[in-house]
């Protein structure tokens, strides 16, 4: 058990010291030796979980969504308002998802490692389709198109907040592209339910993380 917990702390180390690498410098440009000194780790830890770079960016691009923000709501629209403004709210403090959003980007490297960007879109369009199965959305939506047209406008989003603000407005604009949709796309008596305010991303991730320590303190009150 011990050797597998050090082999998983390994193998997020080395990623993370990627995500870093990749972040800053690109694809291309990173190299594993500095992946190597940034991690702390031997050519051989490195190689035993991952056999290339190309690997590493696989390994980091599949990272890129998970379960450890989300919180169950009465609305599936809300949920997925709250995945979005997580991410904003996440993504220029994570190294991670930054390098996500340069790798994904990168047109030639995405033929050998791929992109993040399909299964952000996959993502939000099982969140409109079990919305839509609920009656949140409205019957013309159809997810799968709808989730292609909201990426390729937070991919828009990305870039200008990152161009003109390097990222610091980035959840005032997300909150607004959900302002522009979703009137489109949810029906008004859920519409007008749903929080998309700037700071609903802070306050949803403070939110989990308060639920986390609740375990703790039980644990600590029981003792």
């Amino acid at each position: 058990m011990a050797q597998q917990e050090r082999a998983f702390r390994t193998r997020r180390a080395v990623l993370e010291a990627a995500a870093a690498v990749f972040a800053e410098r690109g694809y291309t440009a990173a190299t594993i030796a500095e992946i190597l000194n940034r991690a702390d780790v031997t050519k051989g830890a490195l190689y035993f979980h991952f056999d290339s770079k190309a690997a590493l960016a696989q390994g980091v691009l599949e990272a890129q969504i998970t379960t450890d923000y989300h919180m169950p709501r009465e609305l599936k629209l809300q949920e997925w308002v709250d995945a979005g403004m997580t991410l904003a709210k996440r993504l220029p403090q994570e190294p991670m998802l930054l390098a996500g959003v340069r790798l994904s980007a990168d047109l030639q490297g995405r033929e050998i490692f791929g992109s993040a960007w399909p299964a952000w879109a996959n993502l939000t369009a099982s969140f409109l389709a079990e919305a839509k199965d609920r009656g949140e959305v409205l019957p013309h939506v159809v997810p799968e198109v709808t989730a292609q047209v909201f990426l390729g406008s937070w991919i828009g989003v990305q870039f200008v907040s990152q161009a003109v603000a390097n990222w610091a407005d980035l959840e005032e604009r997300m909150s607004v592209l959900f302002d522009h949709m979703l009137p489109a796309i949810a029906s008004p008596a859920v519409l007008v339910r749903l929080d998309t305010s700037p700071d609903r991303g802070a306050r949803v991730i403070a939110e989990v993380q308060q639920q986390r320590q609740q375990p703790v303190a039980l644990a600590g009150a029981g003792a």
